[in-house]
């Protein structure tokens, strides 16, 4: 019965065992991706017992990620993606070319090829898609311009990586591999004829597709039939997405991530984020079991000094990297410390560079299992590392003088201009974030006339403001640095409207040191996150639903005469 329906036993087997093992992991207080992994492992072929078709868990595990990066194209527009391709673009390719050479030079100590060098470190280099953006939402940083970057940096990784998948055929024999020497031949042509076909879908998605699927989704929402909205939905992110790798070469990845950026123009992008959710979610969990039926766990007994290579190369080199490249750019300490634990991870693209490696006799066997091992044991440390951000933050920054200097080096953008006119400088506003919700606050305050400092990290967008006559700084808020050049000791309030959520409670504790007396105006994501601050006395916490039935309340009393 089982080998007749082996999808439904798949499924079922996938998540009644992520459940159970999921929720022993939560009440044991360490991640719940830490039990879905386990669970994989005791489904695979590598522990005793009932095995589960791993060929059909990794299709299911596909159309997670596909869903998954639908939905952050639903949240994540193309001005979004334009303002951190300073950053984001040299910052992964330098750091792709870091990680591939840590991981290269290692394997060449081993005895391997140096085509299968290449091809390890590679795979060590590119992080993983579901991990990375399930961290950033867990902590509200996904909006946030430390997300955006960090999602930005994915996305130059994964076209990276599509064009290593396409070049490595013809590249084989020339590398060591067990195919003809083709380098000469098709190299030039390959290369060409990937770049056309990724172009062309990157320009239908933004010549078309911001037209169509806007059009279609307004269409299926007239019927006022909700299961056929969210199969549209699906639909769209699943055939997109399949389209995309079928006729244009890129990742199943990438093309759902255009798909849900160009939905993104529709009015009804929330609702189409809202409906897919669930589905996301329970996928994205098939994704880790997925990964765990892999692993061999004999490895760790067997091969236990390289394990340690892969992972520190993973968790140290690639984060260190990142972190450097990140300060080069004169971004914060914060932004640079979140940006290098999202990428402190590998996952799909290296399982496929593997198994391409291995095909194409330049990896060996061994290699492909220890990156498995490097991609398990980093997806379970994962978690931690991000928790651990903030106080590592709090504490290098308290005794390091050195940490202190390098967060904001010789930046012109760091301090205000020394002909800042004085009514910034006293009884103003100090405004942290200039995001929608920021920018709005920003232009009611400047109808009013009253003065205010925008606070934000991203530099492109204080370089705009600067243009535009606006006083702002760039900088971590929560940094007594940043807030002393905001000239905080001075200000009448501080008003926080940044959608990252790391750090709202430092920045209030260090506004309330440098002046006692300001009042200080908090937007809460959350109702757990209001309450939070609410009872950490953060001044007035503005929950977003609430102030928006408020204002809708208002507006319809209005409509009926009464007052609001």
């Amino acid at each position: 019965m089982f080998h007749s329906t082996p999808l439904i036993t798949t499924l079922a087997t996938a998540f009644g065992l992520a459940l159970l093992l999921g929720f022993l992991a939560a009440r044991l207080k360490l991640p719940t991706l830490a039990g879905y992994l386990v669970a994989g492992v005791l489904l695979g072929p590598f522990t005793p017992g009932f095995v589960a078709n791993a060929e059909i868990a990794a299709e299911l595990a596909e159309i997670g990620v596909m869903l998954l990066m639908f939905g952050v194209g639903l949240h994540f527009s193309l001005d979004d993606l334009l303002a951190v391709r300073k950053i984001a673009l040299p910052g992964a390719a330098l750091q792709i070319i870091v990680a591939t050479a840590l991981g290269a030079s290692v394997a060449a100590t081993w005895g391997w090829g140096w085509g299968g060098s290449l091809v390890f470190g590679l795979a060590l280099s590119v992080a993983s898609t579901v991990v990375l953006l399930r961290a950033l939402e867990s902590h509200g940083a996904l909006e946030s311009i430390n997300g955006r970057i960090a999602v930005g940096w994915l996305v130059v990784e994964d076209l990276a990586m599509v064009l290593v998948l396409v070049l490595l055929p013809p590249l084989a024999g020339w590398l060591g591999g067990n195919t003809p020497d083709r380098l000469g031949e098709h190299l030039g042509l390959t290369l060409g004829i990937t770049l056309v076909k990724v172009s062309a879908f990157i320009a239908l998605m933004l010549v078309v597709g911001r037209r169509v699927f806007p059009w279609l989704l307004w269409q299926v929402a007239r019927t006022g039939s909700r299961e056929l909205f969210t199969l549209c939905v699906v639909t769209t992110a699943v055939s997109i997405a399949y389209g995309a790798a079928l006729l244009f070469g890129v990742s199943f990845a990438l093309g759902a991530f255009f798909a849900g950026m160009m939905m993104r123009e529709s009015e009804f992008s929330h609702r189409a984020a809202e409906e897919s959710l669930p589905l996301r979610e329970a996928f994205a969990v098939l994704f880790f079991v997925s990964v765990g039926m892999l692993f061999d766990p004999q490895i760790l007994v067997q091969q236990p000094l390289q394990v340690l290579s892969v992972v520190g190369i993973i968790l140290v080199g690639k984060s260190m990297a990142a972190a450097a490249l990140v300060l080069a750019f004169r971004y914060p300490l914060n932004t640079a410390l979140t940006v290098s634990v999202s990428l402190a991870q590998i996952g799909e693209f290296s399982f496929i560079l593997a198994g391409l490696g291995v095909r194409l006799g330049l990896l060996p066997v061994a290699g492909q299992s220890l990156i498995l091992a490097g991609a398990v044991i980093s997806i379970v440390v994962n978690p931690l590392m991000f928790a651990a951000v903030e106080p590592f933050q709090v504490w290098i920054r308290s005794r390091s003088t050195r940490a202190r200097r390098l967060e904001q080096p010789t930046d012109p953008l760091a301090e205000l201009p020394m002909t800042t006119d004085e009514k910034y400088l006293s009884g103003q506003v100090v405004l942290v974030g200039y995001g929608c919700v920021g920018r709005r606050i920003g232009e009611t305050l400047a109808e009013r006339g009253i003065p205010y400092i925008v606070v934000e990290q991203n530099r492109e967008q204080v370089e705009r403001l600067r243009e535009c006559g606006i006083t702002a700084v760039s900088g971590d808020a929560s940094d007594p640095a940043v807030l002393i050049q905001a000239h905080v000791a001075h200000a009448s309030m501080l008003v926080v409207a940044s959608p990252d959520t790391f750090n709202v409670r430092q920045m209030i504790i260090t506004a309330r040191t440098l002046n006692p007396g300001i009042e200080t105006v908090v937007c809460a994501h959350n109702e757990e996150e209001a309450m939070l601050l609410e009872r950490e006395q953060a001044g007035k916490v503005l929950l977003g639903e609430e102030e928006l039935a408020k204002g809708m309340s208002r507006y319809a009393l209005a409509r009926f005469g009464k007052d609001p």
